[in-house]
């Protein structure tokens, strides 16, 4: 057991993130920053991605760095309509500064429509390259919300194992967000 203060880093992390965001008129269904042809999208500050956001804090998450909201506060305006890959690239970095490469992930979406099945495989693929890992690596799954109560919204679950990585740089966290 490491006692506090042990600068030592553990070989392996986990990381655990969730988002919901509800369907609206007008804007375009991105999850896994793949856009699925639907006649509603997702609501939210940026571009209301659930997935990647999820994915954000579970990787924010295993590095105990600040949730996305911290980074990338809704109240700021320069997030307004923000592509959600933006902030997975920050979370990328922050885990290949701590000296980490991402192992594996699994993910789980629940929602009511549309169908995740048939565009499993384009997000799959969108978020092997994302990541940098192999599509094998990525697990998707879907759900529909049996009667909870948010068949107008979607929800992401997502889970990130991360490895000491060879030979990465190491660095602090930081809670101030990037610049624009």
């Amino acid at each position: 057991m490491m006692a506090a203060g042990n600068t030592a880093k553990a070989a392996i992390r986990i990381g655990y993130g969730w988002d919901s965001h509800e369907f609206k008129s007008g804007i375009p269904l991105k999850i896994g920053g793949v856009e699925i042809p639907h006649p509603q999208g997702l609501g939210g500050h940026s571009d209301g991605d659930v997935l990647l956001h999820a994915l954000t804090d579970a990787l924010l998450g295993a590095l105990a760095a600040p949730d996305i909201g911290t980074l990338f506060s809704p109240s700021d305006s320069r997030w307004k309509g923000a592509d959600s890959v933006l902030f997975l690239e920050e979370a990328l970095r922050r885990v290949r500064e701590a000296g980490y490469r991402i192992v594996n992930v699994d993910s789980t979406l629940i929602l009511a429509h549309p169908k995740i099945v048939p565009h499993a495989p384009a997000i799959r693929e969108h978020l092997s390259k994302l990541l940098g890992i192999g599509g094998e690596d990525i697990g998707i799954k879907a759900k529909t919300p049996e009667g909870m109560g948010t068949e107008n919204a979607a929800i992401a679950h997502a889970v990130v194992l991360l490895g000491k990585a060879s030979s990465a740089r190491k660095g602090k966290f930081s809670t101030k967000a990037p610049a624009a």
